[in-house]
């Protein structure tokens, strides 16, 4: 529905950062769409029989993203790992046998409250390093990043939902 879609309320001549956080924003604003309303085990089912992605795996995922970029390389903090693991850098997406969506969605959005406070703290030419890749990002950069990663996302969200609930759209 256009009417309350927030990409077309923001001002033509918005500054870097209204624009950046408000696509943000609406980008995680549809994740959340995408997963509400299902039960955990339609938010858990593989709904693509060669993929192991699912709407509660990537919620997951995109929980643990904006940990990593904003949490970890932007503000420096040591967080300790949301989902475990043993070395696999996607338990968040594969181990997803006990997680609930009442659970997912409150952690996801603890992240998102930290994020925000994050980014209202540090101005976009701040620069963080990525430990695991041995390069700096400005928080320019990642605020950018963070939307690609949503938006790849959302569109696997997308084909997860119809194949769940033949929702579509939004």
């Amino acid at each position: 529905m256009i009417d309350s879609d927030i990409r077309f309320a923001l001002s033509a001549d918005a500054d870097e950062r209204t624009t950046l956080t408000t696509f943000l924003d609406f980008h995680r604003e549809t994740l959340a769409r995408k997963c509400a309303g299902l039960s955990d085990e339609q938010l858990r089912r593989r709904a693509v029989p060669a993929s192991e992605l699912t709407l509660i795996g990537l919620m997951r995922h995109l929980a643990a993203v904006e940990r990593w970029y904003l949490q970890v390389i932007i503000a420096g903090e040591q967080p300790p790992e949301l989902f475990g693991g043993g070395g696999d850098p996607e338990a968040d997406l594969r181990d997803i046998g006990a997680a609930t969506g009442e659970a997912t969605f409150a952690l996801w959005r603890a992240q998102l409250a930290h994020s925000r406070r994050i980014t209202a703290a540090h101005p976009l030419d701040a620069v963080g390093a990525n430990p695991g890749r041995g390069q700096d990002h400005s928080h320019r950069w990642v605020l950018q990043h963070l939307i690609d990663e949503y938006a790849r996302h959302n569109g696997h969200a997308d084909l997860l939902r119809e194949a769940v609930d033949g929702q579509v759209g939004e």
